[in-house]
């Protein structure tokens, strides 16, 4: 049994400092340098290794076991899901149904702003609380470059995007394992949540659409934008108050879909946007000399879509995924590893074995699902069994330094994680007296940012947050609820999904120019969530919101 050691220099600001370099040379080598991600990655993980060896003392093979942890973890599930998204899509591509689909969803509006917005926004959300885990970022930024955005917007919009719904990701998975680090009431947690998003579920939209085209062409296009926000923050935030944290995406994605499109067929801008900005001639679609496709051409571009959703909330339920598990599912003990560091203060309240189990469940892994869901609409769409395997080896070929990357900066995040570099951070920022509420809620932000993760952070650093808020006698709910909603605007920066987003958008390499775009807007939006958590804390206090 190996203890982790929060401060191994006996100063925290120097222990902060070491702990960091890891974090400092991933992110300078992908936004400053322009190294290529998964070149990036492996000094990250080098880095990271050399810190946790050297600097916190932990054993070699301790160290060794932990990075391959993460590097299964991340090859299944999130790797896993990238390679079979990304598979779809080749297929509806190679068909020509991007075409259809750009002319389909013109018919709800030919305003380039409001696509954005149906797609990255309102459907986005859908797969984000069905499956999470890097699907919306891949689904929706692959949409966008078939509808001719060209692979910068699309890859930071959709990114983005995927913020206020990200903690209620894979059906509530973020808020369950906060409510299980924490010991707190899960409904207390989910309807804190939900209040403390529901704001910035209008802002995003409004947010997003200035990121594109900026503030005056925004304004232009203001009521559709707000009917989408407001459609998804009311019943965020009513479902999150009285039922749970389950259902909270799926409900809110759909009525704020319907309600735009209703909405859409009644309004109109006075000067539709119909070009993109900054597109070039290679990103445009190919148009066809037909106007708008046939019901027939149109269900028949939606299918692989629709059949995607299907299984990936299928695949998301819980029933579905025990009856699966049921069938085949191996749960791995990590030699060398499980149960082998232990947590010890502050950062929980009694020392604990850390497990460590590699959860080898490939039939109910969401990735699977979406790959029966690639197949099945391969057959639709006419393809051969020879020619589905044909096109998967390619797509295996296309995304391999992808997978390389996503298991390298898992592995950072592994290592990290069980050496106790990463709580060593999460407890400098807990240093911070009155402003707690604000950087507490960046330490989500950071968590997220690190590990990729929101349920990852809220594990992380949940203990954390519920004991540092006793001891400053603040509200434990709010500052645990804090973490994962300040987490959702690091779910843009973190490496992992700016990988995700360049692969779907076929722009691997350029990371750095991805991170450089959506980093003020993660910041940015990060703290007006800390600004918020400082209001319910010291303006309005919270009252108890189980129902």
């Amino acid at each position: 049994m190996w203890s982790q050691v929060y401060d191994p220099f006996g100063n925290m600001l120097l222990s902060a400092c070491v702990a960091v370099i890891p974090v400092v040379v991933l992110l300078a080598s992908i936004g400053l340098f322009e190294v290529r991600a998964h070149i990036a990655a492996l000094l990250g993980l080098v880095t990271a290794l050399a810190v946790a060896i050297f600097a916190y003392g932990m054993p070699v093979q301790m160290a060794g076991m932990a990075a391959g942890y993460g590097a299964a973890f991340g090859l299944l599930p999130i790797g896993w899901i990238i390679l079979n998204v990304i598979f779809l899509y080749r297929l509806a591509n190679e068909k020509g149904e991007f075409e259809v689909l750009q002319k389909s969803i013109g018919s709800i509006s030919n305003d380039r702003r409001l696509q954005l917005l149906f797609v990255a926004f309102s459907l986005g959300a859908f797969f984000e609380g069905a499956a999470g885990f890097g699907t919306p970022v891949a689904v929706t930024a692959a949409m966008l470059i078939g509808l001719g955005f060209p692979p910068l917007a699309a890859s930071g919009l959709s990114l983005i995007a995927n913020t206020a719904p990200v903690a209620f990701g894979a059906l509530g998975t973020p808020l369950i394992a906060l409510a299980a680090v924490t010991g707190l009431d899960l409904h207390e947690l989910t309807a804190t949540v939900g209040l403390q998003l529901a704001p910035f579920a209008v802002i995003v939209p409004f947010w997003l659409l200035w990121a594109f085209v900026g503030f005056r062409k925004m304004i232009e296009v203001w009521p559709p934008v707000l009917v989408a926000g407001v459609s998804f923050a009311i019943p965020q935030y009513l479902v999150a108050t009285y039922h749970g944290p389950w259902l909270v995406n799926v409900v809110a994605s759909l009525v704020s879909m319907g309600a735009l499109a209703l909405f859409l067929r009644v309004w109109r801008p006075a000067v539709p946007m119909t070009e993109v900005p900054n597109a070039s001639a290679s990103d445009m679609p190919i148009k066809s000399a037909v106007a708008l496709p046939s019901t027939s051409q149109t269900l028949r571009a939606w299918t692989p879509w629709i059949i995607l959703a299907v299984f990936v909330f299928l695949w998301g339920t819980p029933q579905v995924r025990a009856a699966l598990d049921g069938l085949w599912v191996q749960k791995l003990p990590v030699a060398g590893l499980h149960e082998l560091v232990s947590k010890v203060p502050p950062v929980v309240a009694e020392p604990h074995a850390e497990p460590a189990i590699f959860n080898l469940n490939l039939l109910s892994a969401t990735g699977t699902g979406i790959l029966l869901s690639a197949i099945i609409s391969g057959f639709f769409l006419g393809y051969s069994v020879r020619e589905l395997l044909r096109m998967y080896v390619q797509t295996i070929y296309v995304v391999r330094y992808s997978l390389l990357t996503i298991a390298c900066m898992m592995s950072i995040g592994f290592v990290t994680r069980y050496s106790g570099s990463d709580a060593t951070l999460g407890l400098m920022l807990a240093q911070t007296g009155w402003a707690y509420p604000f950087f507490g809620t960046l330490i989500g932000w950071l968590g997220v940012a690190l590990t990729g993760s929101d349920t990852s952070s809220n594990v992380l650093f949940g203990g954390l947050q519920r004991i540092t808020a006793e001891q400053l006698g603040i509200n434990p709910v709010v500052m645990a609820a804090a973490n994962s909603a300040g987490g959702v605007m690091g779910k843009m920066i973190d490496a992992q999904s700016i990988v995700v987003a360049s692969t779907a958008t076929k722009w691997y390499g350029h990371e750095g120019r991805i991170l450089r775009f959506v980093f003020f807007h993660s910041l940015a939006l990060a703290s007006l969530v800390g600004l918020l958590v400082m209001g319910q804390v010291y303006l309005w206090p919270l009252k108890s919101f189980a129902p």
